[in-house]
């Protein structure tokens, strides 16, 4: 028994997109301002949600020709075209008052703060922290504060 769930969470890991051959789950943005996620992958399905927020990080789970089906940190979603969607990575700050540090490490100063909600384009991750920019400022911020990135995840 322990075996097959071992087997299982391998191939998990590896899983690729039959359209696109790139990894899934996988994080990507929100090219457009708007944007309609559908019960289904095609324009004849009904919308489900609209997102409204260009650069909102979203993770795709699925892939069926042109469409993508995503879901947001609340895990809502459904299926959205590709050309709604961009490869720039951004995350959604989850800590209030989130201080940015000029290097990766607790005791370096701070640089600046970003609220809760805020988007922010992510930049590099190492094994714990991530450098994200937002509004002409940069610095580095615990990885466990975004929501937007694995928590294994090495961004270059």
């Amino acid at each position: 028994m322990i075996v097959a769930l071992a087997m299982v969470s391998t191939s998990a890991a590896q899983e690729r997109g039959p359209v696109t051959n790139l990894p899934l789950p996988r994080f990507v943005s929100m090219k457009a301002a708007e944007g309609y996620a559908r019960h289904g992958p095609g324009k004849t399905h009904r919308i489900d949600w609209v997102y409204k927020h260009r650069n909102q990080p979203l993770e795709i789970i699925a892939e069926y020709g042109h469409w993508r089906r995503v879901r947001d940190r609340d895990g809502a979603g459904g299926w959205m075209h590709y050309s709604l969607l961009s490869g720039v990575r951004t995350v959604l700050v989850e800590q209030d008052m989130l201080e940015l540090r000029r290097n990766p490490e607790p005791s370096a100063p701070v640089m600046a703060q970003a609220e809760l909600g805020a988007i922010a384009r992510l930049e590099k991750c190492v094994l714990d922290w991530c450098r994200i920019s937002a509004d002409r400022r940069t610095g580095w911020v615990p990885k466990q504060a975004l929501w937007g990135v694995a928590a294994e995840e090495i961004v270059e």
